[in-house]
């Protein structure tokens, strides 16, 4: 399966501009490509205005992934600020060219950032199949914490769509890895560049990392599209040679 993601300059707090930006990336795709990867709030930035700039289920940003993914026969995954019932959550969509296929609900809220104040946790893990690839969607912060990213469907690929910043772009990088090595699945991390309006900046290392943690794509400070190719076959035939996973604890989520 080959994959895309899309590692932007997001202009902050600025709709129109972030969809005018992937609308010229998405002319340039590899006609080959199945799966894009958008940032996390790829809209807007790392925003705590959530009242200011959430849409509702059948707002612009939805409707534009769903006009994307049919018009160029893709699926297309990345977050966006949603209200629902009086509150406000970092919504990942997965959208397929039949329309929406699941949404994810930020679960770690940065408290760092006062993300805690201004969203609401999403409560529910999903996995999601697509052309027989079962993937795991999670938001940045979600990165930092094993057990809510336990492999314990089977799913192939783990999925991060972030705004990590670059001082702390060790701990991103160092994580992933582990994430594919504990998991046996691909791990796929989308991160944004630039500094936002927050004067933070990012430096991207968006990266693709198989299931023995090896680093088969990364890419640092440039706004591009990166690709990568996932070979789930080789995946499956590793985890019957290397079964690890049939010795991982049992465990319930509170």
């Amino acid at each position: 399966m080959k994959i895309a993601l899309f590692q932007a300059n997001l202009v902050w707090e600025n709709k129109e501009a972030n969809l005018a930006k992937f609308e010229q990336q998405f002319e340039q795709l590899e006609t080959d490509t199945q799966v894009v990867f958008l940032p996390e709030m790829f809209t807007t930035g790392f925003t705590m205005q959530s009242e200011k700039f959430a849409e509702s289920m059948q707002g612009r940003s939805v409707a534009w992934m769903i006009e994307k993914a049919k018009k160029f026969q893709i699926a297309i995954t990345g977050s966006v600020i949603i209200k629902e019932a009086n509150q406000y959550f970092n919504r990942l969509f997965f959208v397929t060219p039949a329309g929406i296929e699941a949404t994810y609900d930020k679960h770690h809220l940065f408290r760092m950032g006062n993300e805690d104040q201004n969203y609401s946790a999403g409560l529910e893990n999903i996995i999601i199949q697509y052309k027989q690839v079962f993937f795991k969607p999670q938001i940045c912060y979600d990165l930092r914490f094993p057990v809510w990213n336990r492999n314990t469907n089977n799913n192939h690929v783990l999925y991060f769509v972030a705004n990590w910043p670059e001082r702390r772009v060790e701990h991103w990088r160092a994580l992933l890895k582990a994430r594919a090595i504990e998991n046996q699945c691909f791990v796929v991390g989308v991160n944004r560049v630039g500094v936002d309006g927050n004067n933070i900046a990012h430096n991207g290392a968006s990266a693709v990392y198989d299931a023995l943690g090896n680093c088969l794509i990364e890419s640092f400070d440039n706004e591009q599209i990166i690709y990568a190719n996932l070979d789930i076959e080789a995946l499956e035939l590793y985890k019957k040679s290397f079964p690890a996973w049939k010795d991982a604890d049992n465990f319930i989520l509170l």
